[in-house]
């Protein structure tokens, strides 16, 4: 979608390295303004090329003084495009338009205590506190601002924790406005959006399914189109917003692996054939991907062999299908972070993107590719799609086989889903089901010693796997209450045969990845 977003003012994130990159460009959104994440090795003509009303510089893990550290390309401070640098970003525009940054030997980390300098003609702290609490994590501290820039902030061991250059319409703060614990934080940002580079806020989810409707009628035309449904809010919001571009073109495809969760294919049935009177083919598969598993134990062989096997399936629905040449996916920004691109380490395949075979016959049509989750639900609900499906929480396209580790047999398969649905449920019964980003079980390789009346067992563990998170880039354990955690192991050890023991994950992204594979 993103070569059909003219009709918004665009914002260019630079990365250099930070882990609070999409995190930037996700609050640039919330401010109705059109972001996307560029490399830091990008040139000035790549920037002008695209046109941005503005420009974000990230920050970083580097010191700006160290051999080999990311830098800008210094003809972007003379493209009269405004410039915004976050913590290695302020450092660096400092240090490249003549300013001094040095090693004062200490950092500021945490919740800081940061003044505004009075009667000074700050655009960023414009009717705002002069003592606001901000976040910080840096070592280097820019000491002396370029000429030509204005310090309008400072703290206790922060000579600069702002600069602004009015001329330029260049600024940098050292704190990290984009994370909650900066108070003024998304202000402070959409004072630079709004009053130094004029952005306008038209990025609202009825522009963006008009936008998308554009582009999708524009890419397929009157050929006929099919799409992969999985149960999941990704590919049920992006076959509503297609089928609402191009109407009886779409077919739908359930393709029922035999991985999915309890009740899934029951749900996919009810909400696209009876509620929305889409043409959906129900293709039961669960022999032929069980198969493709057998003895398969590597996690990324995994996500390959579900994702090539998917498409195998969709081409031969294709053949029955007058040969339709375009294929929908839901997939997300973050699928594209996570599955690894010449600017980002790969950190598993997912099997929409990373999965996909070289020879495949399909054009891919993507009209949620550039937004996170939380977009994606927005617009569900304005298509119409019921609460269950819109707010149901985040499912691996490769299903339960990468929530089991090692071999997926049917018998696991049926164990994991057993208790997959007695986690769900009391996860609803004790009303935590939306404040949670994911909640599962997860089934380990292994088994264990246990004494069940009276008698020994050897059965298999069960994990309990919950999070909160906003994106799913970062997630926390979440500290569920004891009174669930006991009736969901109550329940399991009870109701699922082949179980006898219960375990808590309490391991957050990073080091973890919220799936166990």
């Amino acid at each position: 979608m993103a070569e059909h977003v003219e009709d918004f003012d665009t914002v260019l994130v630079v990365d250099f390295g930070a882990q609070y990159a999409q995190l930037i460009a996700r609050r640039v959104r919330e401010a109705r303004v059109y972001s996307e994440i560029v490399p830091h090795t990008v040139s000035a003509a790549e920037l002008v090329a695209r046109r941005p009303a503005a420009v974000i510089l990230s920050g970083g893990p580097a010191s700006v003084h160290v051999d080999g550290a990311p830098r800008l390309d210094p003809a972007v401070y003379d493209l009269d495009i405004p410039v915004f640098g976050i913590c290695y970003g302020a450092q660096l525009i400092a240090q490249q338009l003549g300013g001094e940054v040095a090693r004062t030997g200490r950092g500021e980390y945490g919740r800081t205590a940061l003044t505004v300098a009075a009667g000074t003609h700050s655009l960023l702290f414009a009717d705002l506190p002069l003592a606001q609490d901000v976040w910080m994590s840096h070592f280097d501290s820019i000491q002396v601002a370029p000429d030509g820039f204005e310090v309008t902030a400072w703290t206790a061991d922060s000579a600069v924790a702002a600069l602004e250059g009015h001329e330029r319409r260049t600024y940098g703060v050292q704190f990290h406005p984009e994370v909650v614990h900066t108070d003024r934080g998304q202000e402070v940002l959409e004072h630079f959006l709004f009053d130094v580079a004029g952005c306008r806020p038209t990025w609202t989810m009825a522009s963006i399914i008009d936008t998308s409707v554009d582009a999708i009628r524009a890419q397929v035309g009157t050929e006929k189109v099919i799409c992969g449904l999985s149960g999941g809010v990704d590919s049920a919001v992006a076959a509503a917003l297609v089928h609402k571009a191009i109407g009886d073109q779409l077919t739908c495809v359930f393709v029922d692996t035999g991985l999915m969760r309890a009740g899934e294919a029951d749900q996919v049935e009810d909400t696209f054939r009876r509620q929305f009177n889409v043409d959906l083919v129900h293709v039961k598969a669960a022999d032929r991907f069980l198969g493709a598993l057998d003895d398969v134990i590597d996690p990324e062989r995994k996500r390959k062999i579900i994702g090539e096997t998917f498409i195998r399936v969709f081409e031969e629905q294709a053949a029955d299908l007058s040969d339709a040449r375009f294929l929908v996916q839901g997939t997300l920004y973050p699928d594209i972070i996570e599955s690894g691109t010449k600017d980002a380490a790969r950190i598993k395949s997912h099997h929409n993107v990373g999965g996909l075979p070289e020879d495949m016959q399909f054009e891919l049509v993507e009209p949620l590719r550039n937004l996170f989750k939380d977009e994606v639900r927005h617009m569900g609900e304005q298509l119409g799609l019921p609460e269950d499906i819109v707010w149901r929480q985040p499912f691996p396209g490769p299903g339960l086989a990468v929530r089991i580790v090692g071999t997926v047999t049917p018998e696991r398969v049926e164990i994991l889903r057993s208790a997959d649905a007695i986690v769900t449920e009391e996860i609803k019964r004790a009303g935590l089901y939306r404040k949670l980003w994911q909640s599962f079980a997860v089934l380990p390789g292994v088994r264990t010693v246990g004494v069940m009346g009276d008698e020994r067992t050897y059965a298999y563990p069960i994990v309990i796997r919950a999070v909160t998170s906003d994106d799913a880039m970062t997630a926390d354990w979440a500290r569920l209450p004891y009174d669930v955690l006991e009736r969901i192991s109550s329940r399991l050890i009870n109701e699922v045969p082949g179980v006898n023991r219960v375990a808590l994950d309490i391991t957050s992204k990073p080091p973890g990845t919220i799936e166990w594979e």
